[in-house]
């Protein structure tokens, strides 16, 4: 089984290819990725399992022409590629549409009369704006941002596989935290667990209520992992754990760092929420606790060089 993934140098990329490579069925995956995040890491992770089998493809979603040779040469596709900043981004509008509405359109252009088997696209939760209220696979989607409304837009390409002969899946994907060869530090939990490890403080906007939705790269990663081998049924899903609200998160990093220092900044202004249930679907994941939570902290902080 060859597989591709696009983005594959980044955050999240960068640990599937490790769930992956060991598993006896992948021949080959191949790393297509632009690294304009400057995703270096990955080529130094000193994981021998990758040796032999990770080919990387230094390419952009843009590039249709060198896309469609490896297209061509897979048998299942993970398409991660995405501009993506935090789950409420604002700026740069062109970049999202380019990429993650358009480049998502070139790709299934290709994959559509291509021999690849599995087609895998991780949206986001993003694409139902914001909410008071506990949001389900069932609730409208109404995007907020320019993320968001540019990943909607790239399930609307990918819906079409749904009902051909392709299997198919689209996740949209929580606020995914924890340490990965290509870390992000504009995720909320990331960026956090820097600034307490390295200045013992941390800044949260508004009153700390609002909630987000999460879930931890490597129990992501490994379900992503086991999908080609999977029998879900062709679909949209939510890749939810749990919901946490800013303040909760404030607690379990207090009670790893006693000594950090949160500043409130404008303590009275309303930040949006957005809180999306589990989807009772997915058998691999559950609900993550509190005490889970506090561990799966540790566990980064663990990383750490000091």
């Amino acid at each position: 089984m060859r597989v591709l993934i696009t983005g594959g140098a980044g955050y999240i990329g960068s640990k599937l290819i490790q769930a992956l490579a060991p598993q006896p069925k992948i021949e080959e995956i191949v790393i297509y990725d632009n690294l304009n995040r400057g995703n270096y890491n990955l080529f130094f992770c000193g994981n021998n399992q990758l040796r032999g089998k990770v080919k990387f493809v230094s390419g952009d979603i843009l590039d249709t022409r060198t896309l469609a040779k490896w297209v061509n040469h897979s048998d299942v596709i993970y398409h991660l590629a995405a501009k993506v900043l935090t789950p409420f981004a604002d700026q740069t509008p062109h970049e999202f549409d380019q990429v993650n509405n358009w480049g998502t359109a070139g790709l299934t252009y290709l994959v559509e009369s291509s021999n690849v088997s599995h087609f895998i696209y991780l949206s986001s939760t993003s694409v139902y704006g914001a909410s008071e209220e506990k949001l389900t696979i069932d609730s409208n989607l109404q995007p907020r941002t320019f993320y968001g409304i540019s990943k909607k837009e790239g399930e609307d390409h990918v819906r079409r596989f749904l009902s051909g002969d392709k299997r198919t899946h689209i996740f949209r994907s929580a606020n995914v935290y924890g340490y990965a060869p290509s870390l992000r530090f504009d995720s909320v939990v990331n960026k956090f667990m820097m600034e307490a490890n390295f200045t013992s403080r941390i800044e949260v906007y508004g009153d700390g209520n609002q909630m987000r939705s999460f879930i931890h790269v490597d129990r992501l990663s490994d379900f992503l992992s086991s999908l080609p081998f999977s029998d879900l049924k062709n679909g949209t899903y939510n890749l939810v754990e749990s919901s946490f609200a800013i303040n909760d998160l404030v607690v379990e990093l207090i009670r790893l760092y006693p000594e950090l220092e949160v500043i409130h900044a404008n303590q009275g202004m309303k930040v949006r929420s957005l809180q999306v249930t589990p989807d009772d679907r997915i058998l691999g994941i559950k609900s993550v606790d509190h005490d889970q939570l506090y561990r799966d902290l540790l566990k980064f902080k663990n990383h750490f060089s000091f």
